[in-house]
């Protein structure tokens, strides 16, 4: 997750300065410092926002950022609210006092790791975090984290108020996985596809993306060869279980940017490992003199699907990239 720290005064300044000297000690990946301010003299290492704090929000609202804003709640609420639309998608937002004793996530507590990211940022500078989401302050289920943290896409979204007030009520909360088909009506469901009478339905995640690429690629063009892909195949994003390719691909930027932005995890593999996948696989003579493995982007995908996968799109190959497509046969959770 890349973050974006903004400030607005000296006081600011320095608490970025504090929180990014306790993630290089903790091996965290610091934020990227913006200034919002009137001082002439720019703090080493900030980047000053020339516009309007809102229209600089609105420029970096993206998926796979983290804004993190220090001074007043106001602020960050104003900068923010032209931007928010979608709890499962909108990108976490945390406010941190200019004192620096207090970290409250605002936006995407949940689906968007906005809560853990305000408990990290406390923890490292020293500060209480203020967390008010109900399920969170009441130790009570969360539905949503749960779904994110088991790789699951909510399918009815209506059904996540439903399942936390009960929650909230210390009622029971029932959940029946694909291989145990309820006999009555469950609160949650975990399958592809149910008959059963449910409130919410969460489906496992079907398929890994397995890719190749020479060394510096584009990003942009490698977002777009991803999504292109998928698209013709007619699978959509939510459906991607992990990005999986060889471990000296691993730090490619353009695979960690497609990792954040989309909140898809990157699975890396040593071609000793990736030698062992089974199946029927395009050779190249060249990739096993590279990086001593025949096919990267199949023989990835199809090990980061697990047991029983199947490659449902063989190698396809543009400007120095690879991609593969296969599908979970294997995929319960529980």
């Amino acid at each position: 997750m890349r973050k974006l720290a903004v400030c607005f005064t000296n006081n600011g300044a320095r608490i970025i300065e504090k929180l990014n000297r306790a993630c290089e000690k903790t091996g965290v990946r610091s934020a990227e410092a913006f200034y919002c301010g009137t001082a002439s003299d720019l703090p080493e290492g900030f980047v000053r926002v020339e516009t309007p704090v809102g229209e600089w929000a609105g420029c970096v609202f993206l998926p796979g950022n983290a804004l993190i804003f220090v001074g007043a709640l106001g602020i960050a609420v104003r900068a923010i609210s032209p931007c928010v639309q979608d709890k499962l998608t909108d990108c976490p937002v945390v406010v941190i006092d200019d004192n620096g004793q207090f970290v409250i996530p605002v936006l995407s507590g949940h689906a968007g790791g906005g809560n853990k990211l305000a408990v990290m940022l406390a923890e490292l500078l020293g500060a209480v975090p203020v967390i008010t989401t109900s399920t969170d302050v009441n130790d009570a289920f969360s539905v949503d984290v749960f779904a994110a943290e088991n790789r699951l896409s909510i399918r009815n979204r209506e059904g996540i108020k439903r399942i936390s007030v009960k929650a909230l009520e210390e009622k029971k909360i029932t959940l029946s996985v694909k291989d145990y088909p309820p006999k009555e009506p469950v609160d949650v469901v975990v399958a592809d596809e149910t008959d059963a009478e449910f409130t919410l339905l969460l489906t496992p995640k079907k398929y890994t993306v397995g890719m190749g690429m020479k060394r510096g690629k584009d990003a942009g063009a490698v977002e777009a060869y991803f999504c292109e892909t998928l698209e013709k195949a007619g699978i959509l994003i939510s459906d991607i279980y992990a990005i999986c390719t060889i471990d000296v691909k691993e730090d490619e930027p353009a695979l960690k940017a497609l990792r954040d932005r989309y909140r898809i995890p990157v699975l890396a593999f040593d071609a000793a490992l990736l030698n062992k996948a089974q199946g029927d696989f395009e050779a190249s003579d060249f990739v096993i003199q590279t990086v001593g493995v025949d096919n990267v982007c199949e023989r990835a995908a199809v090990m980061g699907a697990g047991n029983c996968a199947e490659l449902i799109q063989k190698k396809q190959s543009r400007d120095g990239m690879t991609i593969a497509i296969a599908k979970r046969r294997d995929h319960t959770i529980l």
